[in-house]
């Protein structure tokens, strides 16, 4: 068995409690609350940008041109392409994307993008490919079980969303497993545990972060806003 497919088979606990959240189950019922979707894509935005930070210190350690090319193509897939399934969420909440960015983190989304940045900044490639990986991958598998199972058409409203990542051949799990299996094959035993803390740990967090949108988690003490 492959390094990544261990750390799918022990992972499998999170990736069904993912799908099975209410606002997974939500998307494929259609019936999330507006200000549900409003608090997932202000945090997701600010999520992604992150993300595409993340693959900026990635490139910079990088000692080959294939292994930049590859986090170029997820950075310039997050700018140009994965705004839509956001914009799929905005049309039925009725606000625009552009309202929706540059809010303050919650402490999920806050907790996940600093562990992903401690990795990164810290870490081995490796060590930054298994950080990165649950993200893409839980999405590529939400997507195409509630493509199989929901199977919408036009009408549902968020046909848009599960399609979006349900038809992706999503090539950049795929390369990023080929990538974290080939680079295990030279790692040491505590690299390699340490891969699968930080793969297990992204898992965790992908599923705080949904549980973070439903919920509406905000920080516990409100803080009023001082003029200057």
């Amino acid at each position: 068995m492959s390094f990544s497919a261990e750390l799918r088979k022990e992972a499998n606990p999170i990736f069904n409690a993912i799908f099975e959240h209410p606002f997974v189950q939500g998307i494929a019922n259609g019936d999330l609350k507006k200000e549900q979707l409003i608090h997932y894509v202000k945090q997701d935005f600010e999520y992604l940008s992150s993300f595409i930070r993340i693959y900026g210190i990635a490139i910079s350690k990088c000692e080959n041109r294939e292994d930049m090319e590859m986090f170029n193509k997820q950075i310039s897939f997050i700018l140009n392409s994965e705004t839509h399934p956001h914009n799929n969420f905005c049309q039925v909440a009725g606000v625009s994307y552009e309202e929706l960015q540059g809010f303050p983190l919650a402490p999920s989304a806050h907790q996940y993008i600093r562990h992903m940045l401690t990795v990164a900044h810290e870490g081995t490639l490796g060590e930054i490919i298994a950080v990165l990986l649950p993200c893409p991958w839980t999405y590529w598998e939400i997507g195409k079980r509630l493509l199989k199972e929901v199977n919408p058409d036009r009408s549902h409203p968020f046909y848009e969303w599960i399609n979006f990542y349900g038809n992706r051949t999503d090539s950049i799990t795929t390369k990023f497993c080929e990538r974290l299996d080939e680079w295990a094959k030279d790692a040491t035993s505590k690299e390699k545990e340490k891969m699968k803390e930080h793969f297990l740990l992204s898992c965790q967090l992908e599923y705080m972060f949904w549980d973070m949108a439903f919920k509406l988690e905000e920080w516990p003490v409100k803080m009023e806003v001082v003029p200057s």
